[in-house]
């Protein structure tokens, strides 16, 4: 790049010249260069050069194919061009969808986009309903990246903004369907890296933190060995898979693109939440939080998780599969005495069924306890909904993701009776893990420790 473009950015303080293509089984025919534009945190390589091959669609929505393939600015365009290429390439590989209305991609501003909302509910294309929850989050969105006082920031909010709604208005036209185990979605719309791209501008890059970055080289080479890995975690958001992803992008893509995410219901039936669920590898199950919420579809939640945990018994079969789950069974909340946030307490039965699929998948398989802390970025409703549709606040803020050496359920039991103490001993040695490795994480962001919030156990870096 040259010296006139990196000193007119200040979000883009040095770049370097890409050779190789962004996705490891595709190539540029020509070997074509791209600048790869680095942020203060993330590199924005993802966001600018985003590459499809021209392929027939297996989507039977009709999408006639890709461009091509679609570059970044030639070296020597300005700074608002270069940033311009990075968050429009997510709506790369959509513009052929038939009978598919534009509007959305076509807005010059905030107000026409949400003047097509409107638009779209008179020739009733869309309800009132979802229309509403579209305003508030456009609002929303807009606010929270509004925070990050970066001089592209407007820019950013209306592209994402855009796509999102172009892929929900897609969707409500002719929804898609998840199976039991759902393989994210990369062509010819990328809606793996449209998720990336959306929550990007939402990370404060000053103040987050990945707790022991070894151990997940430790994870991708025991991956490639042809191990399976499995993540016992709490949850607190509906981004989560993609925070994960956002902090390992630059040191781990294989393991951020390959982790395998055990989802409820409710990430793939509400409108709003279905296009980034929708570029995630999903194995879906009902939640024991809903699963009596009606009790007419009790049993066909049931057979429905019976399916899910054939698929999840067939991947582990397979090997190199890595695995995430919050045995909890859904988002952490809030203690409403105090307003304090912590992991939710792990089901037994959830960890003693994960841990026995991976004994008797004949595979090797490894068990991690993962904690997360980036409840700010969009919080949960203070208490479980039962209708789908809730609020989605947003906030621009820092966030922690932190792995714990893996743990040997036979070394646990040695120290146990019988087997139900087995059982509860694990589960509770991994939740604590869990506790602990929150708790340096807190201390390091809302502590105002920083890195020195490490300890002997966890090591903190920023990624």
């Amino acid at each position: 790049m040259g010296p006139s473009v990196a000193s007119s950015c200040p979000w883009l303080p040095s770049a370097t010249m890409l050779s190789a293509p962004l996705r490891s089984s595709e190539s540029l025919a020509g070997g074509g260069r791209f600048p790869i534009a680095r942020g203060p945190f993330f590199e924005w390589s993802l966001g600018i050069c985003i590459w499809y091959a021209s392929v027939r669609s297996r989507n039977p929505r009709g999408i006639r194919g890709a461009l091509p393939w679609a570059a970044a600015e030639p070296v020597g365009r300005t700074c608002r061009s270069l940033m311009r290429r990075a968050v429009l390439a997510s709506d790369m590989g959509a513009e052929e969808e038939v009978g598919h209305s534009r509007c959305f991609l076509r807005a010059r501003n905030g107000g026409e986009l949400l003047s097509c909302i409107r638009d779209k509910v008179d020739v009733g294309k869309l309800s009132s309903d979802i229309a509403t929850r579209l305003e508030e989050l456009y609002y929303n969105y807009h606010n929270a990246v509004m925070q990050s006082v970066d001089p592209s920031a407007s820019e950013i909010i209306l592209s994402n903004m855009a796509v999102l709604f172009d892929r929900i208005l897609l969707d409500n036209e002719d929804p898609f369907t998840f199976s039991a185990y759902h393989k994210a979605v990369r062509e010819p719309f990328d809606y793996y890296m449209f998720g990336q791209n959306y929550f990007r501008p939402l990370i404060d890059s000053r103040i987050s933190y990945v707790g022991n970055l070894r151990l997940f080289f430790h994870m991708e080479e025991k991956l490639k060995q042809g191990h399976n890995i499995i993540l016992f975690s709490n949850h607190q958001t509906e981004a989560d898979p993609a925070l994960i992803a956002l902090l390992l992008e630059r040191t781990n893509p294989y393991l951020a693109e390959k982790m395998v995410f055990v989802a409820g219901d409710r990430v793939v039936t509400d409108p709003l939440c279905k296009p980034f669920s929708m570029g995630r590898n999903l194995i879906c199950v009902y939640s024991k939080k809903h699963m009596h919420d009606d009790p007419k579809l009790i049993e066909m939640k049931r057979r429905a998780n019976t399916r899910s945990l054939k698929e999840m018994a067939l991947l582990l079969r397979g090997g190199s599969q890595i695995v995430w789950i919050a045995p909890s069974g859904g988002r952490d909340r809030p203690d409403p005495v105090t307003g304090e946030w912590h992991p939710s307490p792990f089901d037994e039965s959830s960890v003693d069924n994960m841990r026995r699929l991976v004994d008797h998948s004949g595979v090797v398989g490894h068990m991690y306890p993962m904690t997360l802390l980036c409840y700010e970025i969009m919080p949960p409703p203070p208490e479980v909904e039962k209708q789908i549709g809730e609020r989605r606040q947003i906030s621009f803020h820092g966030i922690g993701l932190s792995v714990a050496p893996e743990m040997n359920f036979e070394e646990i039991a040695a120290g146990c009776e019988n087997s139900e103490q087995a059982k509860k001993a694990f589960s509770q040695a991994l939740y604590n893990s869990v506790v602990s490795q929150y708790d340096v994480l807190k201390s390091a962001i809302y502590g105002d420790k920083g890195l020195d919030a490490s300890n002997s156990v966890i090591s903190l870096s920023q990624p």
